[in-house]
């Protein structure tokens, strides 16, 4: 079988693992990425088409749908210009230790992250984020810092599930009676 058909079969087996701890277990042990250590969690079903250009560090989590991006295609615009040859161009994205990657970020080529990092949601990442950052927005800028994030969620208090839409409503100073 080609190199290139087991590599996709690969990615399709592993969008097809239902469950993130499993998915993570079977990237992990198939040696997916460059290199992954320990306390890793993977969410995404899509694996990029050049894992092999991503590290990962200790204590690092990955939402759901997170898209990294280790090259582009622009070179098949470029080598149709009549301008010469434009060569197929790639980067490789490294996420140190204790990273928090949130669902939807997209992480540009040539990046290096963290440690102590967090990345919000939907966060387009365009170049490094520094140690000890929480980076948020398109493209992604410096919003607060790690350490502070951890001494604010030292105090968030913890509840059953079946409050959740009471402490909700209290939170917003509402009346909960709309169900």
């Amino acid at each position: 079988m080609k190199k290139y058909t087991k590599k996709q079969l690969t990615r399709l087996k592993i969008a097809l693992i239902f469950e993130s701890k499993k998915r993570t277990k079977y990237i992990v042990k198939h040696k997916i990425f460059k290199s992954v250590g320990d306390n890793f969690f993977f969410q995404p079903r899509i694996i990029p088409s050049d894992p092999e250009l991503i590290k990962f560090h200790n204590n690092v989590s990955v939402a759901s749908d997170v898209t990294f991006i280790t090259h582009d295609i622009a070179h098949n615009v470029l080598n149709n210009l009549g301008e010469g040859y434009f060569p197929y161009n790639y980067g490789c994205i490294e996420v140190l230790d204790n990273v928090f990657i949130g669902a939807n970020s997209t992480i540009l080529p040539n990046i290096k992250i963290g440690p102590n990092a967090i990345i919000a949601a939907g966060s387009v990442v365009t170049k490094d984020v520094p140690e000890n950052a929480i980076v948020a927005g398109v493209p992604a800028k410096v919003i607060g810092t790690f350490t502070d994030y951890v001494e604010k969620r030292k105090n968030i208090v913890s509840y059953p599930m079946e409050e959740a839409w009471n402490n909700f409503y209290k939170e917003k100073g509402v009346n909960n009676e709309q169900d």
